[in-house]
């Protein structure tokens, strides 16, 4: 890879210090609806059946909306019954473990089941919460932030409650434990707020990565109350009874291969994303679970989708070296004066616009052969992180998340402070999924949802920080209505009707879902393809 960064000396304008212009709203979505992948048709199939019939949808998803179940159900027997519990929260994430939380404080018997590991999700990888706390900040500030950040999109009743019960929602993280820091005047890197964002409005962990430090203090939380947990135990499909009312689900030991069926007064879904679906053979940030499960389970059971083809890309994930493929270069190194440079050593877009739009504007670079090509074959433009930590050491300034990013790629020898990073568009978030109120609560009486499975709230693009917000505002709330929702509720005998209706209905046959882990062979999503084609999204898969 010499080459490559012999070709950035040479050519990189480390000199040029004026920003390109800030883009007019007509000249954004032109470019968005050029360039952006949500906007590529090829990238998108209408949902064949459903409540959601007609409406367009990853390809990769619909796949699995139209597979039929993992289990072949031949008559509607009720199984046998392995386990009761009041509330059922399925997903041991930031939102799930939440939720489970809330709902043992108001007195429901709960049980929490996982996938992987308890903790094992994108809210590890998050560093930072976005919420109105400083001097110069409002929530009301906050609101118009994030709605016009979102196209206008969002449900605005929910991002009021986001927006609304934030302050509300760190005072909780704290009680629980969680070490926080903010600075209402702005510290120095807060000043470089985050895209998007009118004021500087972050808040961040005392100790080390923000959203390491919440799954740490709230497994500790659930271990002291004595919530009983099933890791490796995914869901496989709901349960509901004949009044159509979700009343449980059915479980998988991966460990041993068998079923287990919990009734539950209420549901909780908190299954997160669906990155590693690597939608358009995209590379992803997703953590090795995010395979869009609780949308497939829920659809099945009859729940509403919105917005299920909005896709975020956060603009600068790594594509070299290879085993970095889907690292996430911060916002912040943008936002403090990293500068994005194509293969011409031109800067093409000012680096503070929005990350969709950043997003497509590295892809028109790509598309248009303005891209720098790495041994795979995939393009992505430079980030000039040498020129960055050049300018903050003259104004001697320091970046703790910068100091991070550098000490970590060290690790595999690669230095920042003399080389740049090159990247690409990475799938990031899914801004889409199940409907939900502001109770939390799904088109499905008694299933609720929180956290990145559910949408509505961030519309077609996402603000940095919101996510770790919702996972905490939308979890809280998800657990204390479920409990509420349990305590009025009767018990149920399981019906399966839904799950043989859609069995029977059924088309791609080739596959079953949800498909609980990604595919990585070589024949199964094409890893080492190139991007030959000049306007595809087409690219290796991570």
């Amino acid at each position: 890879m010499s080459f490559l960064y012999q070709s950035f000396k040479s050519e990189s304008s480390f000199g040029c210090r004026k920003d390109p212009p800030s883009l007019n709203n007509s000249l954004k979505q032109q470019l968005l609806k050029d360039h952006h992948p949500n906007q590529q048709s090829e990238l998108m199939e209408l949902i064949p059946f459903g409540v959601n019939a007609g409406d367009p949808a990853p390809r990769e998803l619909v796949d699995l909306l139209a597979a039929p179940s993992i289990i072949n159900y031949k008559s509607e027997r009720a199984p046998r019954i392995d386990e009761e519990v009041d509330v059922l929260v399925l997903g041991g994430g930031g939102a799930g473990m939440v939720a489970a939380l809330s709902a043992h404080g108001q007195g429901a018997s709960v049980l929490l089941a996982t996938k992987l590991r308890l903790g094992d999700s994108n809210t590890l990888m998050a560093n930072g919460i976005s919420v109105a706390l400083g001097k110069k900040d409002s929530k009301s500030l906050h609101f118009l932030d994030t709605f016009i950040a979102g196209g206008f999109a969002a449900d605005p009743t929910l991002v009021r409650t986001l927006v609304e019960e934030g302050p509300d929602a760190i005072e909780w993280l704290r009680m629980q434990g969680v070490a926080l820091e903010w600075n209402k005047e702005a510290s120095v890197e807060e000043n470089n707020r985050l895209a998007g964002h009118s004021v500087a409005r972050g808040v961040k962990s005392l100790i080390g990565d923000t959203g390491v430090e919440i799954i740490r203090t709230l497994r500790r939380e659930l271990n002291k109350h004595g919530i009983k947990t099933l890791q490796f135990h995914p869901i496989i499909d709901c349960l509901k009874d004949a009044q159509g009312r979700c009343i449980g689900a059915v479980l998988l030991n991966t460990d041993t291969g068998s079923y287990k069926y919990v009734i539950a007064k209420s549901v909780i879904l908190a299954t997160g994303g669906l990155g590693r679906l690597h939608c358009g053979k995209s590379i992803t940030s997703n953590h090795y679970g995010a395979t869009g499960d609780g949308l497939v389970v829920a659809y099945r059971a009859g729940a509403k989708l919105v917005q299920i083809d909005s896709l975020q890309y956060h603009p600068t994930g790594m594509i070299w070296p290879e085993r970095c493929q889907g690292r996430l270069i911060s916002e912040h190194f943008r936002l403090l004066g990293a500068h994005l440079v194509n293969r011409d050593g031109r800067r093409f877009i000012n680096e503070k616009e929005l990350r969709d739009v950043v997003s497509a504007a590295i892809l028109r670079e790509c598309s248009e052969g303005r891209g720098v090509q790495a041994a795979s074959g995939i393009s992505g433009v430079w980030l000039d992180t040498p020129e960055l930590i050049k300018r903050l050491e003259v104004r001697g300034l320091e970046s703790r998340t910068v100091a991070s990013t550098a000490e970590r790629l060290m690790r595999i020898d690669l230095d920042i402070k003399k080389f740049p990073c090159l990247v690409r568009p990475t799938l990031h978030f899914h801004n889409g999924g199940l409907y939900i109120n502001s109770q939390c609560q799904t088109s499905v009486p008694g299933l609720f949802a929180a956290g990145e499975v559910s949408g509505g709230i961030h519309g077609n693009n996402r603000l940095g920080g919101n996510a770790l917000l919702e996972v905490v505002v939308f979890g809280r709330r998800a657990g204390m209505n479920a409990a509420n929702y349990a305590a009025n509720a009767c018990r149920s005998s399981v019906n399966l009707d839904h799950i043989i209706k859609h069995n029977k209905q059924s088309f791609k046959e080739k596959t079953n879902s949800p498909i609980l882990f990604p595919d990585y062979s070589i024949d199964s999503i094409g890893i080492k393809q190139k991007d030959t084609a000049a306007n595809s999204f087409s690219i290796e898969s991570s």
